[in-house]
């Protein structure tokens, strides 16, 4: 059995409102996370999503260390910096998988989540980051039931990214001309190779 968990992080501030681009200062508001159990073949067998609020962060780290791959969209870049503070033991030691980063390792440049899900599944996220801090500075039930939805919508979208580029190995997009065009992807798990007879009476 595999473990992966998918997650996203929205922010209380913007990055106008604090001093340089460092994503550790902008504060956590609310974490959403999709727990799934994988069988041998990486199909999925069962799933949990959960969203987590600062005082409910503990209850979250266990879900990210015992996973198999942690996923995310722009995660190492993003999410990992913002959510570092609040964990004391590297969050960046964990087995993550940033889609962003394969994605720019075959372009050589950046896609936005919006611009993949759009072309690739037709589909997109519901609002904004800037929509999410102004929920939680309003701060009352509405709005933070808002930001929990926008959170796991992001979580979603970025599961079903995931999942197409594992299932199919291409993400579609659309280029500055306009033109859909695709990016080939290799989601896969590496192959553990299994030692014959042979190999292990030689150890």
């Amino acid at each position: 059995m595999f473990l992966e968990v998918f997650f996203d992080v929205e922010t209380k501030k913007l990055f106008e409102e604090v001093d340089g681009w460092d994503p550790a200062g902008l504060g956590v508001s609310v974490v959403s996370a999709y727990r799934r159990q994988l069988d041998e073949n990486h199909k999925e067998v069962g799933g949990e999503m959960r969203s987590f609020w600062e005082e409910d962060f503990e209850k979250l780290w266990p879900w990210l260390e015992e996973a198999d791959r942690v996923v995310g969209f722009n995660s190492l870049g993003f999410d990992v910096p913002a959510l570092e503070p609040y964990y004391s033991r590297g969050l960046a030691k964990l087995k993550h998988f940033d889609i962003l980063a394969k994605v720019k390792e075959v372009l050589g440049h950046r896609l936005s989540l919006d611009a993949l899900a759009r072309e690739t599944l037709g589909h997109t996220k519901i609002a904004v980051g800037t929509q999410a801090v102004e929920w939680w500075k309003k701060g009352d039930r509405e709005s933070l039931n808002n930001l929990r939805q926008y959170c796991e919508m992001d979580v979603q979208v970025t599961k079903e990214i995931y999942d197409h580029g594992l299932n199919h190995r291409r993400l579609m997009y659309k280029d500055r001309w306009n033109e859909s065009r695709e990016v080939m992807v290799d989601f896969s798990y590496p192959v553990i190779p299994v030692k014959t007879e042979e190999q292990i009476g030689l150890f």
